[in-house]
């Protein structure tokens, strides 16, 4: 499929498409006149892509890991210190997002506890 029906099926804006490609998150062949072709398994990945990145994850992450979250392969017996390093720093960065997340929803759930009139009114 074409980058445009890709970008209906996912939401996802032609720009930002590419601007995975040049990441190298995605790799859609080429056709003779140089057009983009995405496979139906694209718009699952785009999916993925976007999920991860709105949960914090940085392309750059997601260029190391992307390949192993297909399932079609399976992970290093031993990844070098960098990606080990890398991922670390990610994870930390999500777990603070977490608490972060979590002590706002909370802070926002007890305001509107308090807020409600109470059924004796």
């Amino acid at each position: 499929m074409r980058i445009g029906e890709v970008s209906r099926r996912t939401g996802v804006s032609t720009r930002l498409l590419r601007y995975y490609e040049e990441q190298g998150l995605l790799q859609p062949a080429r056709s003779e006149n140089g057009y983009r072709d995405y496979p139906d398994q694209a718009v699952a990945c785009v999916h993925q892509i976007r999920g991860l990145i709105d949960a914090g994850l940085s392309t750059r992450a997601l260029r190391s890991v992307i390949p192993y979250l297909e399932g079609a392969l399976t992970l290093p017996p031993s990844p070098g210190p960098e990606l080990v390093a890398l991922l670390g720093n990610e994870l930390a960065q999500l777990d603070e997002r977490i608490t972060c997340l979590t002590r706002n929803r909370d802070a926002i759930r007890d305001y509107l506890t308090a807020s409600r009139p109470s059924p004796e009114g």
